[in-house]
């Protein structure tokens, strides 16, 4: 069975037929899903498709893009949704200077702040990094992630950092269909050098759909194609990928 690590069910994009395809995992394969979170307003949906679903768990926290107009009390009201039983992780949260530049100051506060609430709670981060390595990196040494551990999704760092997310903080490493892209040089040595206890899979749906499927909807049913160019450049089988994954997932988020 397949293990989607970073998924976003609650998109609007699966409004059309979010039923029928959640329905159909189980017969593509699909073990268990993580729902991933980028504000307050989606946590009651999110929670409602964990409940609905056996083979779905979730994550609460504030994206980057996020951080603007923010409640005071929103560490509060992330604290008491991560008391349901099927929340098992702080996330997505993290840094984005892709995007924007002028909330630096107030993406790294409440990055800051999310690390420490997740070390209070004892559950993993989920982390968004996209153009920060370097002050994502700080941020979470400052606040000592190692504490509590995690993941990096949807990577994009290099082979080099591995040593710093998997050795220094002990964090997993996920990757998706930005793997099986033909100009993949640099996400394919990360994905190698990352060690097979920290490897996971997934992918970030409704965006960033593999290869053949490139440019259409992305679910968790095309993980197949991840898996076999995982498979490619580790020198595995894609049964040993999708077995090692699986349980890797289910370790870090203590399912």
């Amino acid at each position: 069975m397949i293990f989607d690590t970073h998924a976003h069910y609650n998109s609007e994009q699966f409004d059309t037929d979010r039923d029928a395809l959640l329905s159909s995992m189980s017969e593509n394969g699909i073990g268990l899903i993580m729902n991933a979170c980028s504000n307050l307003g989606e946590i009651p949906g999110i929670i409602s498709m964990c409940e609905k679903y056996p083979f779905m768990y979730g994550a609460v926290g504030i994206h980057p893009e996020d951080v603007e107009g923010l409640d005071e009390d929103y560490l509060d009201k992330l604290r008491e949704y991560s008391k349901h039983p099927k929340i098992k992780a702080i996330g997505e949260i993290g840094l984005d200077y892709y995007w924007t530049t002028e909330t630096k100051a107030e993406q790294q506060r409440i990055l800051g702040e999310q690390v420490d609430l997740a070390r209070e709670l004892k559950l993993p981060v989920i982390i968004h990094d996209r153009e920060a390595h370097g002050d994502t990196l700080s941020i979470l040494r400052e606040h000592k992630v190692s504490e509590c551990g995690g993941i990096f999704h949807c990577y994009s760092g290099s082979a080099e950092m591995i040593r710093e997310i998997c050795g220094e903080f002990g964090m997993y490493v996920a990757f998706g269909g930005a793997l099986t892209f033909k100009n993949a040089k640099k996400p394919r040595e990360a994905a190698a050098a990352v060690p097979i206890d920290k490897l996971l899979i997934e992918t970030d749906c409704p965006y960033m759909a593999p290869v053949p499927y490139r440019g259409k909807r992305n679910s968790s049913i095309y993980l197949p194609e991840v898996i076999k160019v995982m498979a490619d450049v580790r020198g595995m089988t894609p049964e040993e990928i999708e077995s090692i994954t699986y349980e890797n997932g289910r370790r870090l988020f203590g399912i």
